[in-house]
């Protein structure tokens, strides 16, 4: 698989590091990543991986996010507090679904997916609710 995308120029330049240090930790030539710059060639998922890590975002989430067409958050995200709760979370769930659903885990169906995304979200939702609540209640 051979990526060009713009999540990887985003995380670049919001490093604010030189282009020939990122080349470096990313253990690729400067003019290889130039051409990916440039869009005259492709990076390989390893290599974005490595250029995303090396610009210090979260390289998972955001091509997680780029793979599913959600370009514009995997930019805005992956700097984030956010892109990093979803780089975790994207690395746990497969665990968290084995080991809560043990044997049903085949029992799970697709059509559930938006459900239960929205199911998480607002669980989130409620749990910065109420961190904010003792918060208030605990400055007093």
């Amino acid at each position: 698989m051979r990526l060009a995308c713009w999540t990887i120029v985003s995380a670049v330049i919001a490093s604010g590091r030189a282009r020939q240090d990122i080349a470096q930790e990313a253990r690729i030539h400067k003019d290889a990543l130039r051409r990916i710059l440039e869009g005259k060639r492709a990076a390989t998922l390893d290599e974005a991986i490595r250029i995303l890590s090396a610009s210090g975002a979260k390289p998972h989430a955001a091509l997680a996010l780029q793979l599913l067409g959600k370009s514009g958050k995997a930019t805005d995200w992956m700097d984030t507090d956010l892109g990093y709760f979803l780089e975790i979370f994207l690395q746990e769930l497969p665990e968290a679904l084995e080991r809560s659903l043990g044997n049903q885990l085949h029992e799970v169906r697709p059509r559930w997916a938006k459900g239960a995304a929205h199911r998480v979200a607002s669980l989130l939702a409620e749990h910065i609710d109420e961190l904010e609540r003792r918060d208030t209640l605990y400055a007093k």
